[in-house]
């Protein structure tokens, strides 16, 4: 049994309890310099566990759910904990074949049980629950195709007005750069707006950072 998880602390008491049960545990030692989510999950495949317990958020290696895939694909069970509450995100899990997702909070007793249960080929969740969370990722997944709908009808001009404004240029030094005028800068601001049917450049931005909207992708 594998433990991937960059916060040590919470690691290693998870590796304590199953250790205590009689599993054979241990936590993966990520690289302290260099590495990326390839190097994990290169790492996770060469120790050849029968099941990894996931954390989602792996600091400077990016998003956990990148490994999912490849390791459920190899046969592994994998059993996420999360701190994150964002339940079409758990359906993505799902989705991409972990068997189960688990909050991190009270993780410890819900882990053990999860764990006893694959051990003895029993199922870790029931159909309610897993129509639940792929139900939530089907929601989110449409939100977030319409909001990259509504990007793409942006002109390169505004694309790149919307750019300056994630960069957290003013209008007056969007002008001064482009050497056109503030009023056409507000011109092509209300725009975007109206594109992104938002009513604020705060709004705007805030929608381009959630879908990670970037000028030319």
């Amino acid at each position: 049994m594998l433990i991937i998880d960059d916060h040590v602390l919470f690691a290693e008491s998870l590796e304590l309890a199953l250790s205590v049960e009689g599993y054979d545990v241990r936590r993966l030692e990520l690289p302290e310099e260099g590495g990326s989510m390839a190097t994990v999950r290169s790492l996770a495949l060469r120790a050849g566990p029968r099941t990894v317990l996931l954390d989602l958020d792996l600091g400077r290696f990016g998003d956990g759910v990148n490994l999912v895939a490849p390791l459920a694909k190899a046969g592994i069970n994998v059993v996420v904990l999360t701190a994150s509450e964002e339940l079409g995100r758990w359906g993505g899990c799902m989705r991409l074949g972990a068997r189960r997702v688990l909050p991190k909070s009270g993780a410890l007793q819900s882990a053990l049980s999860t764990v006893r249960r694959l051990n003895q080929g029993l199922p870790v969740m029931n159909r309610e629950e897993l129509e639940l969370l792929l139900d939530a990722w089907a929601r989110e997944r449409r939100a977030h195709d319409d909001l990259r709908r509504r990007l793409d009808l942006l002109t390169p001009r505004e694309r790149q007005v919307l750019a300056a404004l994630i960069e957290g240029r003013t209008v007056r030094a969007i002008a001064q750069e482009s050497v056109v005028s503030e009023a056409t800068v507000r011109t092509q601001v209300k725009s975007i707006l109206n594109k992104l049917e938002v009513s604020s450049q705060l709004a705007a931005v805030g929608m381009a950072n959630q879908v990670g909207w970037r000028q030319g992708a």
